[in-house]
């Protein structure tokens, strides 16, 4: 990729990993005083936090602003559950998305990818998150759930409000997370109806997808009510693109930033799997994930308070030096990269099969179609809120064809 920019210019998508560094270098465990929360910032800090769900809860319904609508939502969200909860739900899913089921959904991947670059055939300039980032993972898992994929719009907008922090700053408080809560309610409200009428319909007239199969699906004789599969189908389909969508943005950004990087994948695309991890490690999508202190507890030789919020930031954890070589340097062939991007422990992401086959055949894809792809220039590109979610909602991109 060749981009007109030049590239002295500072991206936000580089100023992030900075703060994140110097976060780290204050200390392991830090107190935030401005958010009011405890920050874990060290590899082996945060992989002991998401590995012990006893003293760190992902239940945090406790510490957050309530409210009714959300609650529907999260009677199936098993994200913010804890054990015996939790292992029912993951339990389920794990039964309907097997490893087998992903690894089956490549040639339908790279049906929808090439569908998705045929309707840009013709034009040297496209937005990418319009053309491909976004629709291909939620055509792909909507058609999984059963869902209409023409109404991927429909999610789209529910995705943007959900996701865009469109209320919030880049740290924002409980009260700022209130006024967020109640703005996106009604965007909750029809898509947990939207999801319920989906559910029934479904109970009905099974198919062979996966929101039946998830309906069908029993632990120790226990299956789920429609009630609670509405935050559980809505999480899948929602959340369950979202990933997908910021990984693909970074990684044309990064490789576009970084010189010699997409020759060298164009060259030899067996490359590929290892630069999307790199990207992964990079820039996470959700680069820090909350938990509540059940007790009071030493961590990184700092005394934290039962019932405090804690945050475990996988960003910085990343480019922690004590695990990873030169871990300031973007090395697209860096083996191994034990990243912690996907979680770890119970609330490992169990849709990182499927992000991570779709980031590969899409990537591969566009290498195949395009010369060149290239980031003409970085001012019109339009990011997410980073207190959200770290990637670009809108990608302008100029091609050339071979």
């Amino acid at each position: 990729m060749i981009s007109r920019q030049p590239t002295g210019e500072r991206l936000l998508l580089e100023e992030l990993p900075d703060r994140w560094r110097d976060l780290r270098e204050a200390g392991p465990v830090r107190y935030d005083e401005t958010q009011g929360v405890w920050q874990v910032l060290d590899h082996a800090g945060v992989a002991t936090v998401l590995a012990d769900p006893a003293t760190y809860s992902s239940d945090l319904s406790a510490l957050a602003p309530t409210q009714s609508d959300f609650e529907t939502f999260r009677q199936g969200n098993f994200v913010g559950m804890d054990p015996p909860e939790h292992r029912k739900l993951r339990t389920l899913v794990s039964q309907a998305f097997t490893p087998r089921v992903v690894q089956g959904l490549g040639p339908r991947i790279e049906a929808v990818c090439a569908r998705l670059l045929d309707a840009v055939a013709d034009r040297d300039r496209f937005d990418l998150v319009d053309a491909l980032a976004y629709p291909l993972p939620i055509i792909v898992i909507a058609e999984l759930l059963g869902i209409p994929a023409e109404e991927h719009r429909l999610f789209q907008e529910w995705a943007s409000v959900l996701f865009g922090g469109d209320q919030l700053g880049e740290a924002p408080d409980m009260a700022d997370l209130e006024r967020a809560l109640e703005a996106i309610a009604p965007t909750v409200r029809e898509m947990n109806g939207y999801m319920l009428d989906h559910i029934r319909a479904r109970r009905a007239h099974p198919g062979d997808d996966l929101t039946s199969r998830l309906i069908a699906a029993e632990v120790d004789g226990v299956r789920l009510a429609d009630q609670e599969m509405v935050g559980f189908v809505a999480l899948l389909l929602v959340a369950g693109h979202i990933t997908t969508t910021a990984l693909l943005g970074n990684a044309v950004v990064t490789f576009d930033r970084h010189p010699g990087t997409d020759a060298a994948l164009r060259a030899d695309p067996a490359r590929i799997p290892a630069a999307v991890e790199e990207v992964l490690r990079w820039l996470p999508p959700f680069p820090e994930l909350g938990r509540r202190v059940t007790r009071p507890v030493v961590l990184g030789g700092r005394d934290i308070p039962a019932g405090t919020l804690l945050m475990a930031h996988l960003g910085a954890a990343n480019r922690d030096p004590a695990r990873f070589d030169t871990p300031d340097v973007f090395d697209a062939a860096r083996n191994p990269n034990p990243h912690l991007t996907f979680g770890h422990g119970i609330h490992f992401c169990f849709g990182a099969p499927l992000a991570r086959l779709e980031a590969r055949i899409a990537l591969r894809m566009l290498h195949e179609r395009f010369r060149i792809l290239a980031i003409p220039c970085y001012e019109d590109i339009a990011y997410q809120n980073p207190a959200v979610i770290i990637g670009v909602r809108h990608l302008p991109v100029e091609v050339g064809r071979p």
